[in-house]
């Protein structure tokens, strides 16, 4: 996440270029132009959006759904929050702290309902706990939430962060900890740089964050404007009633999703096929389960996670987080 002043900026010139733009307007076979935009390139965790598409779940409910990568990571989020497009997929904690600079945007179904971010380690650095960071070095993404993440961790353990060297390694987490250039990572995904760490013959642990003291929190989640949210609450809904249905399938037969997904990969980013079975199976049971069904927002996590942010000052002011998410599925 970059700094706020320059995600203000992104979002006013934005702003000017949607308010140039034409309205959406359905077609002959009252068909509705809906545009998602993901975190990232396509893997594992978009399957249900792909096999939702290719069943033509979305054209049931008379969506056609077009489906972008962003240009960078920030991109999702900002131009959801002036409309620009209809949908992103985000980060909850970037929800609040977008709420907390008056972005306009809210959630209206989770995507992944708890954390992928864990500390990952190298193995031979003697690290088994929190509290053995002190003295070692931690590699993160430029992210604003990684030190107050292991600020939280270590101190819960009774260790002293002032002992803990962050590094700010961008986005070369993998080669950061492949090489010792660090001893951990905060920010690396247990389905992704995880995996990939492994394959690279890497002994690496991992160490739960919410175990730690970081509050449970949805990975992923559904964002649009709020403008998007009261013009257009009932095209979303179908979205969400879509979107399940590729999501059951899924869950039923992994594998075909997951072959309908490789025939999506972005070229500049070729998907590892055993890499992303595995991811997918360790995505599944924190997609939904019979308790909280899949889409469905816990209200208690926004409330510990807003709670959480502001006490750590990561948010300047603390947000209501009854107004960042709605339940569309209710």
């Amino acid at each position: 996440m970059k700094r706020i002043l320059i995600f203000m900026i992104s979002v006013l010139l934005i702003g000017m270029i949607a308010g140039c733009s034409n309205e959406k307007k359905a077609d002959g076979n009252k068909q509705q132009d809906v545009t998602i935009m993901l975190d990232w390139y396509p893997n594992a965790v978009h399957s249900a959006l792909y096999v939702a598409k290719e069943k033509g779940y979305f054209k049931d409910e008379g969506i056609n759904l077009k489906i972008e990568m962003p240009a960078d990571t920030n991109d999702p989020l900002k131009m959801a929050a002036v409309g620009k497009i209809d949908l992103a997929i985000s980060y909850q904690k970037q929800v609040l702290l977008s709420r907390s600079e008056d972005i306009p945007v809210v959630s209206i179904g989770s995507y992944v309902q708890h954390p992928l971010d864990a500390l990952i380690y190298n193995k031979s650095k003697g690290i088994t706990r929190p509290k053995d960071l002190e003295g070692k070095k931690v590699g993160y993404a430029s992210s604003p939430t990684s030190e107050p993440i292991i600020k939280t961790i270590v101190e819960h353990d009774g260790g002293d962060m002032s002992k803990v060297k962050m590094v700010d390694v961008g986005f070369d987490l993998i080669p950061a900890l492949a090489t010792g250039k660090v001893d951990a990572l905060e920010g690396a995904y247990i389905n992704h740089e995880y995996l990939l760490l492994q394959k690279e013959g890497v002994n690496v642990g991992k160490l739960s964050l919410e175990k730690n003291g970081v509050p449970d929190s949805s990975e992923l989640v559904f964002v649009t404007g709020e403008k998007t949210l009261k013009t257009e609450k009932d095209t979303l809904l179908k979205f969400m009633k879509a979107l399940t249905k590729g999501q059951d399938d899924v869950k039923k037969d992994p594998k075909s999703a997951l072959n309908v997904l490789l025939e999506h990969e972005n070229k500049n980013f070729k998907l590892d096929k055993k890499v992303e079975t595995e991811s997918l199976n360790i995505l599944l049971p924190l997609m939904g389960d019979k308790t909280t069904p899949f889409g469905q927002q816990n209200p208690n996590q926004w409330k510990n996670a807003a709670d959480w942010m502001y006490k750590t000052k990561i948010t300047p002011k603390k947000v209501n987080y009854k107004d960042a998410f709605v339940n569309l599925n209710q």
